[in-house]
């Protein structure tokens, strides 16, 4: 049998198809091989919106906890270092990326009863839990837990330690990518105490 000779318009039809396919793996496997060495890209992340969230929830957790006096230091909007995912990470062992920030905001009271942390702490807790954070972390030995908001990510860190007395209370936000510029030091928006 011989083949059926083609003319030149299959013939190149066949050529530009292998070569799209060609292309086309080429293209695929650089995506693939990026995406395998960054890993997942983080999320962008609006310091001043974070901000203002992260505010509202310490008051909302500060405003149910009805302590008798208020936190002993103003407190402010921080960050912290995220580390870099994929398989980029084996070469950045504790290196924290700069463009990828991780937002927290903290108060603590000190010298509060065992009883009013106890009742603080249960409001708090009912009140994430019929809003569907979820329980993360029940630390039992200092009398704590995390709740996790499925949706956002944010995660809200409540502690009362029996030693000094201190109720402490922490709302993180996930990491997310920092628009170019961000200065933790010079944001205006970082500042709080409650109302």
């Amino acid at each position: 049998m011989s083949a059926v000779p083609r003319s030149r318009p299959a013939r190149l039809a066949l050529w530009s198809a292998g070569g799209l396919l060609a292309v086309g793996a080429i293209g695929g496997s650089y995506v693939a091989g990026l995406r395998l060495w960054n890993g997942t890209p983080y999320p962008p992340a609006d310091p001043d919106r974070i901000a203002v969230r992260l505010k509202a929830q310490a008051q909302r957790v500060y405003d149910e906890a009805a302590l008798p006096r208020t936190p002993e230091a103003p407190s402010r909007v921080g960050t912290s270092a995220c580390d870099y995912r994929g398989l980029r990470s084996i070469a950045h062992i504790d290196q924290g990326r700069r463009d990828v920030r991780r937002f927290e905001l903290s108060w603590r009271v000190t010298d509060v009863p065992e009883a009013t942390a106890r009742s603080a702490e249960e409001r708090t807790r009912r009140r994430l839990e019929r809003q569907g954070w979820k329980l993360t972390l029940q630390d039992v030995s200092d009398h704590g837990f995390w709740f996790e908001q499925p949706v956002s990510g944010d995660t809200i860190d409540v502690d009362w330690y029996r030693s000094t007395g201190t109720y402490a209370v922490t709302a993180y936000a996930p990491c997310g990518k920092v628009p170019d510029g961000f200065d933790e030091y010079a944001w205006a928006g970082a500042g709080w105490s409650p109302e």
